[in-house]
C-alpha cells in the first residue's frame, strides 16, 4: 500500500485553465511555494492595470513556472542546468546547458490546459 501511495504522489497534475484565476487555484494546490511570488507580481504588474496588455505577459510567465514546479523532477532537473551553467567555467559547456533550459521553459509554454 505504502509504495502505490507514493506512486501517486508522484504524478504531475494536469494544467489548468488558461487564466489567472485557474492558475492561481492551481498554484495554491500544487505548488504553494510560488504564491506568495505569483500574489505579488499580480499586485505590482496586473492589479492596477488600465488595460489588458500586461495580463498575457503575466500569464505566460506564470504558465512556465507552474508548469515546471508542478512536476519535482522536472524542476530539480532544470535547477540543476541553470546551477551546472553558473558554475562552468567552459563556456560551450555552460551554453549547452542554458540551451537546454531554455527548450524546457518553451515546451513548458507550449503546454496545453489539461496536458
Amino acid at each position: 500500500m505504502a509504495a502505490h501511495a507514493a506512486e501517486s504522489e508522484s504524478v504531475v497534475p494536469p494544467m489548468p485553465e488558461r487564466t489567472p484565476k485557474a492558475l492561481r487555484e492551481a498554484i495554491a494546490q500544487h505548488a504553494p511555494e510560488l504564491l506568495p511570488d505569483f500574489d505579488k507580481h499580480w499586485k505590482r504588474a496586473i492589479a492596477d492595470a488600465y488595460n489588458v496588455t500586461p495580463l498575457h505577459a503575466f500569464v505566460a510567465r506564470w504558465w512556465v513556472e507552474y508548469a515546471i514546479a508542478r512536476d519535482p523532477k522536472l524542476d530539480a532537473h532544470l535547477q540543476d542546468l541553470e546551477l551546472r551553467a553558473a558554475e562552468s567555467t567552459d563556456s560551450a559547456e555552460a551554453k549547452a546547458f542554458l540551451e537546454e533550459a531554455s527548450k524546457i521553459r518553451h515546451r513548458a509554454l507550449r503546454t496545453e490546459p489539461g496536458e
